[in-house]
C-alpha cells in the first residue's frame, strides 16, 4: 500500500507554533492525502481542539508551544483514544520520562520522515 493510499482522508490536527513549519506540515500532509482538520499555534487553542474536535484521526504535537509544554494536550488526546506523535528538534531523547518511547517526528522533517512517523503511530494504535 502506498503512503497516499494509507493516509487518504486521514484527519490530522497540527499543533505547531512556528508558522512556516505549520505551513510546511500542511503541504506535506496534503501531498500524503491527509486532511488537516485543525491547526493550533498556541496552547489554549490546541487544548480546545483536542477536547472538542470530533474529526481528528491523528495529531502532530509540537513539544514546546511558545514556552509551554504540550503534554496536557497529549493527555487529552490519549484519554480520547486519539493517536499522536510529538514533533521536536530535540529528538525522542528530549521527551520527559513519562513520554519516553512515544512516537516522535524529528525536526526538521522530510516527507519521508513524516510518512514514516505517521505510519508508525497509526499502526501502533491499530494494535491496541
Amino acid at each position: 500500500m502506498s503512503a497516499i493510499e494509507e493516509f487518504q482522508g486521514l484527519g490530522v490536527l497540527v499543533v505547531e507554533d512556528e508558522s512556516m513549519i505549520c505551513l510546511l506540515l500542511e503541504d506535506m500532509l496534503a501531498d500524503l492525502g491527509c486532511k488537516v482538520v485543525g491547526t493550533a499555534c498556541n496552547f489554549s487553542r490546541a487544548l480546545e481542539l483536542a477536547e472538542c474536535q470530533e474529526s481528528i484521526d491523528v495529531a502532530i504535537l509540537d513539544v514546546n508551544l511558545g514556552g509551554e509544554p504540550v503534554f496536557p494536550v497529549a493527555d487529552v488526546l490519549s484519554g480520547r483514544g486519539i493517536p499522536f506523535l510529538f514533533a521536536t528538534g530535540a529528538g525522542a531523547g528530549g521527551l520527559p520520562a513519562d513520554w519516553q518511547g512515544h512516537c516522535t517526528l524529528q525536526k526538521p522533517m522530510t516527507m519521508a520522515t513524516l510518512a514514516n512517523a505517521l505510519g508508525r503511530v497509526i499502526r501502533e494504535q491499530r494494535r491496541t
